[in-house]
């Protein structure tokens, strides 16, 4: 689907979490989940819950962080392996990669901080694996 097809708020929640603006990323993709009542409604509840795990981990927010990706997971895992342009299998091994240490941490109150390295990106590409050109 090119880009114009998308809604605005799913492209500029993109960008923001690109940016990592996780906090503004979760307000676009938001507005636009709290408007929407089709089949992705679950999907966008996935993306809002990523971007604040990421928030959480990057404030320090370790228990807050963690209970949020396995939430995300749980959302975005039944689309998998693409929707609205996210390789989804890609997206989850990165966010997999990015928060390693939190999930293998047995510790009540862990002191982890985020690897700037290791946050992941959304790029829309189509099932075929092709980049989806830019607005």
């Amino acid at each position: 689907m090119p880009p114009a097809d998308y809604d605005p708020r799913y492209l500029r929640g993109i960008e923001l979490f690109n940016e990592c603006d996780f906090f503004e990323s979760h307000e676009a993709w938001e507005d636009l989940w709290k408007d929407y009542q089709g089949p992705s409604r679950k999907f966008y509840q996935g993306l809002i819950q990523a971007a604040v795990a990421l928030h959480h981990f990057g404030n320090g927010n370790i228990r807050g962080a963690k209970k949020l990706y396995f939430g995300s997971l749980g959302y975005l895992a039944p689309y998998k392996p693409w929707h609205e342009g996210i390789d989804l299998d890609k997206f989850l091994n990165q966010m997999r990669g990015c928060f390693a240490e939190i999930i293998d941490s047995t510790e009540e109150f862990p002191t982890i901080e985020i690897d700037p390295d290791s946050i992941p990106e959304i790029h829309l590409e189509g099932s075929d694996g092709g980049t989806v050109p830019a607005p």
